[in-house]
């Protein structure tokens, strides 16, 4: 009877974590879609443009804020999920969906959190990705592929922020998004699943005495 509380708890909290995650997920999507009406995806265009988002867009300094915060929201949250989920030996084979849903979400949340480095165009963000890069080259057989496919072929340029920018507004901004829905649903799926069991556990109970 004392883990009935403790079960709870952490049951209880880690669907609470998953309609944070969506959250986050759904306020960085929609400040994103607002900045990308100003932001210019080139090397030239994207210091230029968010300087004016900054300073010239009302609230546009906000709106990036925002967007950064829920960004970095979403990566904690979600790590903290799946510490919860953890703990809460949520990973068995029922909860497979909610499970690897939530695995995916991470690697989405910090795959956009990485690919969003180079998108400001700036010295830091520039030699923080050419690092990366050697990082990723080192890999072995698709590390030289990988490295080509984000720079285009050639040096850190405009296509290599072309690039970043399709990864982290489309692809991995889209991905993240149904794998929260999915993750979401899947614990108030396997949450409804196991209130029933529990149900059916205690008529036995009654009937038995």
């Amino acid at each position: 009877m004392k883990n009935v509380p403790y079960s709870f708890i952490l049951r209880r909290l880690a669907t609470i974590l998953a309609i944070v995650t969506l959250s986050l997920c759904l306020t960085a999507a929609i400040t994103g879609i607002l900045l990308s009406f100003y932001y210019e995806p080139t090397a030239g265009g994207a210091y230029n443009s968010l300087r004016i988002i900054k300073s010239e867009i009302p609230n546009g300094w906000m709106i990036q804020r925002i967007h950064q915060i829920a960004g970095q929201g979403l990566i904690a949250t979600s790590l903290v999920e799946i510490v919860v989920m953890f703990l809460g030996e949520k990973f068995r084979p029922s909860w497979l969906t909610a499970w690897i849903s939530g695995i995916l979400l991470t690697l989405s949340a910090i795959a956009l959190s990485w690919t969003a480095m180079l998108l400001d165009w700036t010295q830091l963000g520039y030699w923080r990705f050419q690092i990366e890069l050697g990082t990723l080259e080192v890999i072995p057989v698709i590390g030289s592929l990988l490295r080509d496919i984000l720079t285009g072929g050639g040096a850190v340029n405009t296509v290599t922020v072309a690039h970043l920018y399709t990864l982290h507004s489309y692809v991995l901004s889209i991905g993240a998004l149904v794998l929260a829905i999915i993750h979401l649903g899947g614990l108030l799926l396997q949450e409804k699943e196991e209130k029933q069991t529990l149900m059916e556990t205690e008529e036995n109970l009654s009937f038995s005495e």
